[in-house]
Protein backbone atom coordinates (compact mmCIF):
# COMPACT_ATOMS: atom_id res chain seq x y z
CA UNK A 1 0.00 0.00 0.00
CA UNK A 2 1.19 2.91 -1.01
CA UNK A 3 1.01 6.28 1.34
CA UNK A 4 1.99 9.78 1.09
CA UNK A 5 3.12 11.28 4.39
CA UNK A 6 3.59 15.25 4.20
CA UNK A 7 5.83 15.59 7.54
CA UNK A 8 5.65 18.65 10.25
CA UNK A 9 7.75 21.17 9.52
CA UNK A 10 9.93 21.18 12.86
CA UNK A 11 11.98 18.79 14.25
CA UNK A 12 9.81 18.70 17.51
CA UNK A 13 6.89 18.19 15.64
CA UNK A 14 7.76 15.34 13.00
CA UNK A 15 9.23 13.54 16.07
CA UNK A 16 6.02 13.81 17.82
CA UNK A 17 4.53 12.42 14.28
CA UNK A 18 6.80 9.23 14.14
CA UNK A 19 3.97 6.91 16.47
CA UNK A 20 1.32 7.99 13.85
CA UNK A 21 3.59 6.66 11.06
CA UNK A 22 4.19 3.85 13.42
CA UNK A 23 0.42 2.97 13.87
CA UNK A 24 0.30 3.67 10.07
CA UNK A 25 2.97 0.55 9.06
CA UNK A 26 0.68 -1.86 11.61
CA UNK A 27 -3.10 -1.28 10.58
CA UNK A 28 -1.94 -1.03 7.10
CA UNK A 29 0.00 -4.13 5.61
CA UNK A 30 2.41 -3.92 2.98
CA UNK A 31 2.44 0.48 3.79
CA UNK A 32 5.00 1.46 1.59
CA UNK A 33 6.17 5.48 2.83
CA UNK A 34 6.98 8.85 0.81
CA UNK A 35 7.74 11.45 2.90
CA UNK A 36 7.36 15.13 2.16
CA UNK A 37 8.63 17.65 4.51
CA UNK A 38 11.33 20.39 5.74
CA UNK A 39 15.13 19.58 5.65
CA UNK A 40 14.90 18.75 9.43
CA UNK A 41 12.47 16.63 9.12
CA UNK A 42 12.98 14.56 6.41
CA UNK A 43 16.66 14.05 7.84
CA UNK A 44 15.40 12.64 11.12
CA UNK A 45 12.80 10.27 9.82
CA UNK A 46 14.14 9.24 6.21
CA UNK A 47 15.69 6.13 7.95
CA UNK A 48 12.68 4.69 8.81
CA UNK A 49 12.39 1.46 7.02
CA UNK A 50 9.16 1.42 5.09
CA UNK A 51 10.01 4.51 3.44
CA UNK A 52 10.58 4.33 -0.26
CA UNK A 53 11.26 7.86 -1.14
CA UNK A 54 12.26 10.85 0.93
CA UNK A 55 12.21 14.35 -0.75
CA UNK A 56 12.99 17.65 1.20
CA UNK A 57 9.64 20.16 -0.10
CA UNK A 58 11.37 23.16 -1.68
CA UNK A 59 8.21 24.68 -3.41
CA UNK A 60 8.28 27.88 -1.50
CA UNK A 61 11.41 29.15 -3.12
CA UNK A 62 9.95 28.70 -6.35
CA UNK A 63 8.80 31.80 -7.86
CA UNK A 64 4.86 30.37 -8.07
CA UNK A 65 4.76 28.04 -5.09
CA UNK A 66 1.39 27.02 -6.75
CA UNK A 67 3.07 25.73 -9.52
CA UNK A 68 5.52 24.18 -8.15
CA UNK A 69 3.06 22.16 -5.82
CA UNK A 70 0.88 21.31 -9.01
CA UNK A 71 4.43 19.82 -10.50
CA UNK A 72 5.79 18.31 -7.35
CA UNK A 73 1.96 16.40 -7.04
CA UNK A 74 2.19 15.10 -10.82
CA UNK A 75 6.10 13.72 -10.17
CA UNK A 76 4.83 11.98 -6.96
CA UNK A 77 1.92 10.47 -8.81
CA UNK A 78 -1.54 9.65 -7.03
CA UNK A 79 -1.37 6.33 -3.64
CA UNK A 80 -3.54 4.51 -2.06
CA UNK A 81 -3.38 7.08 0.82
CA UNK A 82 -2.37 10.65 0.89
CA UNK A 83 -1.86 12.23 4.83
CA UNK A 84 -0.93 16.01 6.09
CA UNK A 85 -0.05 16.61 9.15
CA UNK A 86 0.69 20.36 8.54
CA UNK A 87 -2.73 22.82 8.31
CA UNK A 88 -1.41 24.08 5.57
CA UNK A 89 -3.31 25.33 2.29
CA UNK A 90 -0.61 24.18 0.15
CA UNK A 91 -0.40 20.96 1.71
CA UNK A 92 -3.76 20.20 0.84
CA UNK A 93 -2.96 21.14 -2.48
CA UNK A 94 -0.67 18.71 -2.88
CA UNK A 95 -2.66 16.14 -1.71
CA UNK A 96 -5.24 16.90 -4.22
CA UNK A 97 -3.10 17.28 -6.98
CA UNK A 98 -1.54 13.79 -7.04
CA UNK A 99 -5.17 12.47 -8.18
CA UNK A 100 -5.38 10.17 -4.77
CA UNK A 101 -8.99 9.08 -3.66
CA UNK A 102 -8.43 9.01 0.51
CA UNK A 103 -6.74 12.06 1.60
CA UNK A 104 -6.49 12.66 5.67
CA UNK A 105 -6.09 16.54 7.13
CA UNK A 106 -7.16 18.18 10.14
CA UNK A 107 -10.32 19.82 9.65
CA UNK A 108 -9.95 23.17 8.07
CA UNK A 109 -11.47 25.61 5.48
CA UNK A 110 -8.91 24.58 2.57
CA UNK A 111 -9.08 20.38 3.70
CA UNK A 112 -12.37 20.66 3.86
CA UNK A 113 -12.84 22.18 -0.03
CA UNK A 114 -10.00 20.03 -0.99
CA UNK A 115 -9.81 16.56 0.77
CA UNK A 116 -11.77 13.32 1.24
CA UNK A 117 -11.67 12.98 4.96
CA UNK A 118 -11.15 16.06 7.04
CA UNK A 119 -11.83 14.94 11.10
CA UNK A 120 -12.22 17.47 13.57
CA UNK A 121 -9.62 17.27 16.22
CA UNK A 122 -9.28 18.82 19.31
CA UNK A 123 -5.71 20.79 19.73
CA UNK A 124 -6.26 20.62 23.56
CA UNK A 125 -4.25 17.07 23.92
CA UNK A 126 -0.98 16.17 23.04
CA UNK A 127 0.61 16.43 19.79
CA UNK A 128 1.31 12.74 19.57
CA UNK A 129 -2.52 12.28 20.25
CA UNK A 130 -3.56 14.80 17.84
CA UNK A 131 -1.38 13.27 14.95
CA UNK A 132 -2.23 9.28 15.82
CA UNK A 133 -6.64 10.70 15.98
CA UNK A 134 -5.69 11.90 12.64
CA UNK A 135 -3.83 9.05 11.13
CA UNK A 136 -6.31 6.43 12.52
CA UNK A 137 -9.37 8.15 11.53
CA UNK A 138 -10.53 5.13 8.84
CA UNK A 139 -9.32 2.13 10.80
CA UNK A 140 -11.77 0.21 12.91
CA UNK A 141 -9.81 -1.96 14.37
CA UNK A 142 -7.44 0.72 15.99
CA UNK A 143 -7.62 -0.22 19.52
CA UNK A 144 -6.10 3.15 20.96
CA UNK A 145 -2.80 1.97 22.36
CA UNK A 146 -0.57 4.61 20.92
CA UNK A 147 3.28 3.68 20.67
CA UNK A 148 6.21 5.64 21.81
CA UNK A 149 8.30 8.01 19.75
CA UNK A 150 10.51 5.83 17.05
CA UNK A 151 13.39 7.23 15.32
CA UNK A 152 15.52 4.84 13.08
CA UNK A 153 18.85 6.89 13.28
CA UNK A 154 21.76 4.43 15.10
CA UNK A 155 22.46 5.70 18.49
CA UNK A 156 25.96 6.06 19.26
CA UNK A 157 27.78 4.18 21.88
CA UNK A 158 30.02 6.17 24.63
CA UNK A 159 31.85 4.54 27.17
CA UNK A 160 31.63 7.11 29.51
CA UNK A 161 28.09 8.85 30.91
CA UNK A 162 27.43 11.40 28.93
CA UNK A 163 25.32 14.90 30.36
CA UNK A 164 23.88 16.40 27.47
CA UNK A 165 22.65 19.97 27.42
CA UNK A 166 20.02 21.87 24.94
CA UNK A 167 19.93 25.41 25.65
CA UNK A 168 18.77 26.58 22.55
CA UNK A 169 15.08 26.42 21.20
CA UNK A 170 14.53 27.77 17.46
CA UNK A 171 11.20 28.97 17.52
CA UNK A 172 12.15 32.05 20.15
CA UNK A 173 13.82 33.01 22.65
CA UNK A 174 11.17 33.27 25.30
CA UNK A 175 11.48 28.99 25.43
CA UNK A 176 15.10 29.76 26.73
CA UNK A 177 16.56 29.40 29.80
CA UNK A 178 20.01 31.12 30.65
CA UNK A 179 23.27 30.16 29.88
CA UNK A 180 24.71 30.92 33.48
CA UNK A 181 22.11 28.56 34.98
CA UNK A 182 22.59 25.64 32.19
CA UNK A 183 26.40 25.47 33.13
CA UNK A 184 25.64 26.05 37.14
CA UNK A 185 23.85 22.78 36.61
CA UNK A 186 26.67 20.62 34.35
CA UNK A 187 29.44 22.24 36.98
CA UNK A 188 27.48 20.36 39.92
CA UNK A 189 27.29 17.41 37.73
CA UNK A 190 30.75 17.12 36.06
CA UNK A 191 32.62 15.18 38.16
CA UNK A 192 29.43 11.79 37.22
CA UNK A 193 29.14 12.89 33.61
CA UNK A 194 31.42 14.30 30.69
CA UNK A 195 29.35 17.01 29.17
CA UNK A 196 28.08 17.26 25.47
CA UNK A 197 27.03 21.13 24.58
CA UNK A 198 23.93 20.75 21.83
CA UNK A 199 22.98 23.76 19.70
CA UNK A 200 21.58 24.57 16.14
CA UNK A 201 23.99 26.60 13.40
CA UNK A 202 22.15 29.93 14.98
CA UNK A 203 22.81 28.73 18.45
CA UNK A 204 26.05 28.74 19.00
CA UNK A 205 26.56 32.26 20.70
CA UNK A 206 24.49 30.86 23.70
CA UNK A 207 26.70 27.41 23.72
CA UNK A 208 29.39 29.22 23.66
CA UNK A 209 28.40 31.54 26.99
CA UNK A 210 27.53 28.11 28.71
CA UNK A 211 30.97 27.16 27.82
CA UNK A 212 32.34 30.26 29.40
CA UNK A 213 30.74 29.83 32.55
CA UNK A 214 32.39 26.45 32.69
CA UNK A 215 35.36 27.52 32.26
CA UNK A 216 35.06 30.27 35.08
CA UNK A 217 33.77 27.16 37.18
CA UNK A 218 36.55 25.63 36.48
CA UNK A 219 34.71 22.67 34.51
CA UNK A 220 36.68 21.60 31.50
CA UNK A 221 35.22 17.95 30.43
CA UNK A 222 32.81 19.46 28.21
CA UNK A 223 32.64 19.10 24.10
CA UNK A 224 30.52 22.04 22.57
CA UNK A 225 28.89 20.59 19.66
CA UNK A 226 26.82 23.72 18.39
CA UNK A 227 26.65 24.23 14.80
CA UNK A 228 28.57 21.19 14.26
CA UNK A 229 26.60 18.30 13.74
CA UNK A 230 23.82 17.63 11.04
CA UNK A 231 20.68 16.31 11.95
CA UNK A 232 21.34 12.65 11.65
CA UNK A 233 24.67 13.34 13.96
CA UNK A 234 22.39 15.30 16.67
CA UNK A 235 20.13 12.31 16.86
CA UNK A 236 23.37 9.95 17.47
CA UNK A 237 24.75 12.00 20.46
CA UNK A 238 21.89 12.51 22.16
CA UNK A 239 20.86 8.99 22.13
CA UNK A 240 24.58 8.47 23.62
CA UNK A 241 23.57 10.59 26.79
CA UNK A 242 22.97 9.15 30.09
CA UNK A 243 21.18 12.78 31.18
CA UNK A 244 19.89 15.58 28.85
CA UNK A 245 19.20 18.84 30.34
CA UNK A 246 16.87 21.14 27.95
CA UNK A 247 14.36 23.46 26.67
CA UNK A 248 11.23 22.89 25.13
CA UNK A 249 12.59 21.98 21.89
CA UNK A 250 13.06 19.13 18.53
CA UNK A 251 16.62 17.96 20.72
CA UNK A 252 13.85 17.27 23.48
CA UNK A 253 11.60 15.11 21.71
CA UNK A 254 14.73 13.21 20.27
CA UNK A 255 16.11 12.42 23.63
CA UNK A 256 11.93 10.89 24.51
CA UNK A 257 12.74 8.73 21.71
CA UNK A 258 15.67 6.83 23.01
CA UNK A 259 14.08 6.89 26.17
CA UNK A 260 17.28 9.21 27.64
CA UNK A 261 16.52 10.41 31.33
CA UNK A 262 15.83 14.07 30.72
CA UNK A 263 14.78 17.53 32.47
CA UNK A 264 12.95 19.56 30.30
CA UNK A 265 12.94 23.22 31.32
CA UNK A 266 9.38 25.11 30.23
CA UNK A 267 8.51 28.73 30.08
CA UNK A 268 5.60 29.98 27.74
CA UNK A 269 4.61 26.42 26.10
CA UNK A 270 1.72 24.29 26.30
CA UNK A 271 3.56 21.66 28.55
CA UNK A 272 0.44 19.33 28.27
CA UNK A 273 0.29 19.43 24.47
CA UNK A 274 4.21 18.82 24.07
CA UNK A 275 6.20 17.38 26.83
CA UNK A 276 8.17 14.27 26.41
CA UNK A 277 6.08 11.49 25.33
CA UNK A 278 6.28 8.11 27.31
CA UNK A 279 9.49 8.69 28.20
CA UNK A 280 10.01 6.62 31.39
CA UNK A 281 12.37 8.85 33.19
CA UNK A 282 11.39 12.64 32.41
CA UNK A 283 10.79 15.81 35.07
CA UNK A 284 9.37 18.90 33.93
CA UNK A 285 10.67 21.67 35.99
CA UNK A 286 7.92 25.00 35.22
CA UNK A 287 6.86 27.77 37.23
CA UNK A 288 2.86 28.44 36.93
CA UNK A 289 2.31 32.38 35.61
CA UNK A 290 -1.27 33.90 34.98
CA UNK A 291 0.10 34.81 31.83
CA UNK A 292 0.97 31.34 30.57
CA UNK A 293 0.96 29.51 28.19
CA UNK A 294 1.53 32.80 25.99
CA UNK A 295 2.72 30.96 23.28
CA UNK A 296 4.95 33.73 21.98
CA UNK A 297 8.70 33.53 20.52
CA UNK A 298 9.56 36.49 22.77
CA UNK A 299 8.27 37.62 26.04
CA UNK A 300 5.42 40.46 25.45
CA UNK A 301 5.92 41.92 28.98
CA UNK A 302 9.80 42.22 28.58
CA UNK A 303 10.32 40.19 32.01
CA UNK A 304 10.39 36.99 30.92
CA UNK A 305 9.55 35.92 34.49
CA UNK A 306 8.24 32.12 33.53
CA UNK A 307 12.06 31.07 32.69
CA UNK A 308 14.38 33.49 34.84
CA UNK A 309 12.86 32.85 37.81
CA UNK A 310 13.42 28.91 37.58
CA UNK A 311 17.03 28.33 39.59
CA UNK A 312 20.15 26.52 39.28
CA UNK A 313 19.06 24.46 42.24
CA UNK A 314 15.15 23.49 40.91
CA UNK A 315 17.04 22.05 38.07
CA UNK A 316 19.56 20.18 40.04
CA UNK A 317 17.05 18.65 42.09
CA UNK A 318 14.73 17.50 39.68
CA UNK A 319 17.65 15.49 38.08
CA UNK A 320 18.52 13.63 41.50
CA UNK A 321 14.71 13.14 41.49
CA UNK A 322 15.59 10.85 38.66
CA UNK A 323 17.61 8.49 40.18
CA UNK A 324 19.70 7.68 37.93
Amino acid sequence: MKILIVLPNWLGDAVMATPAIELLSHYYPGARFTFIGSYVSIAALKHHPLCEKAIVDETKKAPSRLFATYRLAKELGSFDLAITFRNQLHSSLLLRFTGTVMTLAKQSWHSQLLLSHTPKISSKQHLVKQYTDLAMVNSDAFNGDIPALKLYVTPKKSNKPLLGINAGATYGSAKRWYPDKFAAVGAAFHNKYDILLFGGPNETTISNEIAEHLESLGVTNYTNLAGKTSIEELCTNIASCSLFVTNDSGPMHVAAAYQVPTVAIFGPTKYKETSQWMNEKSVIVRHEMECSPCMKRECPLKHHECMKGITADEVIAAIKSLNI
